[in-house]
């Protein structure tokens, strides 16, 4: 299993430990304004990170579209790492995913909020502005909002020209999204399952391995579960369990799918779940640190088994106090008020 490193969870000894971070919590959330700050000021106070160049932009589009915008406070009930943009008709919520320590390519990626975590819509925000923009152009003219590449400014202009698709004469949406913008994941696995309905194994069982190649996704679990459950399809139940063991590796709440759906594909039962919460006991932490491991890496390492834990339910807010505790601990200050801030 992933055991190591930035990215952090939160567990059972949140109720059970003093606060140990060095400022209050309700002074805290006073002192960041009495009303939600938008979006840009929010990444940079709260997040204490940079915003993407293009998010304002994005920000319109999504509007323009339909979307109602969200407060980036209102984080109640969700994964903490993420910071809320807007929610479509359908409820489903969009959002930019602040990686305590994000890998290569994936500074701010932008995701779909689940109950179980987060599905990826795109590798960045100017990705997600080109896809938009590009399927808005395939509709025909009485479909097609004309508004949105007003709304998308500057970026839309820098990211995709009106007419480029039909210039293109590639007659596939989907082809044209993976050639000219990006790859993304419900294209690849729709891809996969193009395959499969025209009999073709071979090619859906290469573009289930193209998935996974680290480059393409770094971080995220959601290709070696796709994989699995493709290799389970034509029989290779061996290496399909292998790679659901593989996924696992990952951040839990990068599965999108429900943790126990992977787990039975590894072909495991509760083993791996009770592993965690021992290494989150008082008596887990020493353990560690008497083998050599750094302090700051052992509470780093709890935060991220801790985010798996509340992944299996979904029980984001009994451990984001805990999470918010282990990176101030880990010399994270301004990550653990980002945990913890709430409008």
């Amino acid at each position: 299993m992933k055991f190591g490193g930035g990215v952090v969870c939160g567990g059972t000894r949140a109720n059970a430990l003093p606060l140990l971070l060095s400022y209050d919590r309700a002074s805290l959330r006073c002192s960041l304004s009495p009303s939600s700050p938008d979006h840009v000021s929010f990444i940079k106070d709260v997040a204490a990170t940079n915003p993407p160049e293009h998010l304002s932009q994005l920000l319109s589009t999504l509007k323009t579209r339909g979307d109602s915008i969200v407060s980036p406070g209102v984080r109640q009930g969700l994964i903490p790492l993420a910071i809320p943009l807007a929610k479509n008709s359908t409820g489903a919520l969009t959002a930019l995913l602040r990686w305590p320590t994000a890998p290569p390519g994936m500074e701010m990626p932008v995701v779909e909020v689940k109950k179980h975590g987060v599905w990826l819509l795109a590798k960045s925000v100017d990705q997600f502005i080109h896809r938009i923009l590009v399927e808005e152009d395939t509709k025909n003219s009485q479909e097609r909002n004309d508004e949105l590449f007003y709304a998308s400014a500057d970026a839309g202009e820098k990211l995709y020209k009106k007419g480029d698709f039909a210039e293109s004469k590639i007659s596939n949406l989907d082809v044209y999204l993976l050639k000219k913008v990006g790859i993304f994941p419900d294209i690849i696995e729709r891809k996969v399952m193009r395959h499969f309905e025209e009999g073709d194994h071979v090619s859906a069982l290469v573009t289930g391995e193209f998935y996974t190649k680290k480059e393409h996704f770094p971080g995220f679990a959601r290709p070696f579960v796709f994989n699995a459950e493709v290799l389970l399809r034509v029989g290779r139940n061996v290496e399909a369990k292998d790679a659901a063991r593989g996924a696992l590796k990952s951040p839990w709440w990068t599965l999108g799918c429900k943790y126990q759906d992977v787990a039975s594909m590894a072909q495991w039962d509760d083993e791996q779940i009770e592993y965690i919460k021992e290494k989150v006991t008082e008596e887990g932490r020493q353990e560690d640190i008497k083998k050599g491991k750094d302090p700051a890496q052992v509470v780093l390492d709890e935060a991220a088994f801790l985010l798996d834990l509340a992944s299996i339910e979904g029980t984001w807010d009994e451990y984001f106090e805990r999470i918010a505790e282990c990176y101030e601990e880990a010399g994270l200050p301004n990550i653990a008020r980002f945990i913890l801030y709430r409008d």
